[in-house]
């Protein structure tokens, strides 16, 4: 059996927008910390680790400061000289492709086994504990790496472990720059496990015979990063694996959503988001419903921020003032004959439930229109 510590998406370096100076570098040294945290893990002798694969964005940009990368290949260099085999796997953020690249910077002086190939193949061989472990994985490489022919997946017909490692998006569009895989060529080069990075929340699938993990991050840098906390570790074994998921503790994350569509005034918002949330805690705020007056959404930031670490308030309302739907009734328009009929349906309603339902209707209609803004 082999332990393997798979990590991903560190994003060592990212600083978080719209906080106070002081929020901003706290949070920066918390979040560049966790590196030197999983390592002191994975060198506790009950955890057992003999294998550490990142899969990508181990930093936030491809060009992280010379102090940061000397602190981070630092970390890793404890885990090999404890006699723990690392392999790094860029990822897109931290992409190989640039010339200023830190993995061309760096090159082989990077402590353990540092993927450089642009195209899938096997690029990690040796022995753990007398039994053969095997890596394949890929460096994506602008103008080098051809995404429409990763396929087939090279696998060795030696014996041993064979793990797949990659940096991409699993049988999803992210609509950004990604590496596709496919579950059914994963599939075909029948993996013992898949060590995956990117998606920023814990997901465990099947692809064929084999277990594809995406660890999640550890230490969130949104509040939508929702499923951190947790260091994933596998155990490999001939007869199967075994996942475990260790927490380790970080700065709690929230999403909260707040409807002022019953308040007046934009003391009364911050009052409701006053007692929603943690103030220790990063937090974003969404304001939903209808808003009844113009929301300056940068003066209840401003408010709030004291109550929280950090804060961030997102205006998701439907504003529609007084008498702009009176307005457009009488346009030979779409708009108008919209408006008219759900003021002829509002007109006839009496239930309060279904009122509040036309209501909603009419100002999410208008401002698909475009009309939010006007009057």
């Amino acid at each position: 059996m082999v332990r393997l510590m798979h990590l991903a998406d560190l994003h060592l370096g990212w600083e978080p927008p719209g906080l106070t100076r002081e929020s901003r570098e706290t949070r920066r040294r918390e979040r560049d910390a966790i590196l030197n945290r999983v390592v002191d893990c994975a060198l506790r002798p009950q955890w057992r680790v003999q294998l550490v694969i990142v899969a990508g964005d181990l930093f936030e940009t491809h060009d992280p400061s010379e102090q940061l990368t000397e602190s981070a290949a630092a970390e890793l260099a404890r885990l090999t000289r404890a006699g723990i085999a690392v392999v790094t796997v860029p990822g897109n953020h931290d992409e190989i492709s640039y010339h200023n690249s830190v993995y061309r910077r760096w090159g082989y002086q990077w402590p353990g086994h540092l993927v450089t190939e642009p195209m899938p193949d096997l690029t990690w061989r040796e022995e753990i504990a007398g039994f053969p472990v095997h890596v394949y994985s890929l460096a994506y490489t602008g103008g080098v790496t051809d995404v429409q022919s990763l396929a087939p997946f090279p696998r060795s017909t030696d014996p041993g472990i064979h793990i797949g490692a990659f940096h991409g998006s699993l049988d999803w569009d992210t609509g950004e720059r990604s590496l596709p895989l496919h579950s059914a060529d994963l599939a075909v080069a029948r993996y013992d496990y898949i060590a995956l990075g990117h998606l920023h929340q814990y997901k465990a699938t099947r692809v064929g015979d084999a277990c594809a993990v995406y660890p999640g991050i550890i230490e969130p840098k949104h509040p939508a990063d929702d499923a951190s906390g947790c260091i994933t570790l596998v155990d490999i074994a001939g007869e199967g694996l075994k996942i475990e998921r260790p927490s380790l503790p970080v700065r709690r994350h929230q999403r909260e959503t707040v409807d002022i569509s019953t308040v007046q005034s934009s003391g009364e918002v911050v009052s409701l988001c006053r007692g929603v949330s943690d103030p220790e805690a990063v937090v974003e705020i969404e304001l939903t419903g209808t808003a009844h007056f113009a929301l300056d959404i940068t003066a209840i930031s401003q408010q709030l921020r004291e109550d929280f670490f950090a804060l961030s308030v997102v205006d998701s309302t439907d504003l529609v003032p007084s008498g702009v739907a009176a307005q457009y009734e009488s346009d030979a328009t779409v708009r108008g004959e919209f408006v008219r009929r759900l003021s002829r349906r509002l007109d006839e309603e009496e239930d309060p439930r279904k009122r509040r339902v036309l209501e909603l209707a009419l100002a999410r209609g208008l401002a698909a229109f475009g009309g939010r803004n006007d009057g």
